[in-house]
């Protein structure tokens, strides 16, 4: 790779909007390579920058390190992700943001009333929930998870 197609850490982090311990974060965490110059500082690939775009976009949606990594991994480490790449990745996620509209849009729905965690603490839960028939379904607010109540 040219030296004019690496970018230095603060190059980065100005070109991209974040901090340079962010930079130096992401790194650790394994979702940007860095490889040092002659004087030890660390230098960036240009393809840096769409994996940090994409990195800060997908926590915006409420995508862990974890989830993030894990679709990095399949792109190529050094060479600029294409168009098929990202679509392949858009394609991925849009399943589990789907499911989180959906369960956004039900919470929404059900703010005034219940908030379907099984607690009876409101004269509605009675309706919802009698005998607390939604802890058999498991942990958590088990009708914004998906479940239904008994109708």
């Amino acid at each position: 790779m040219r030296s004019s197609d690496l970018l230095s850490i603060g190059q980065l982090a100005a070109r991209v909007g974040v901090s340079v311990s962010a930079i130096r974060f992401y790194e650790t965490e394994g979702l940007i390579l860095s490889s040092r110059n002659a004087g030890g500082q660390r230098r960036f690939s240009r393809a840096d920058i769409r994996r940090l775009s994409f990195i800060l976009i997908a926590q915006q949606f409420g995508f862990s390190i974890a989830q993030i990594r894990e679709e990095l991994d399949r792109l190529p480490a050094r060479r600029t992700p294409t168009k098929a790449d990202w679509a392949k990745i858009s394609q991925r996620f849009r399943g589990a943001l789907d499911q989180k509209i959906a369960t956004l849009t039900a919470l929404r729905q059900r703010l005034d009333g219940c908030i379907g965690c099984g607690c009876l603490s409101l004269k509605e839960c009675a309706l919802y929930n009698p005998g607390d028939a939604a802890a058999e379904k498991g942990i958590g607010p088990r009708y914004l998870l998906g479940d239904r109540p008994p109708i």
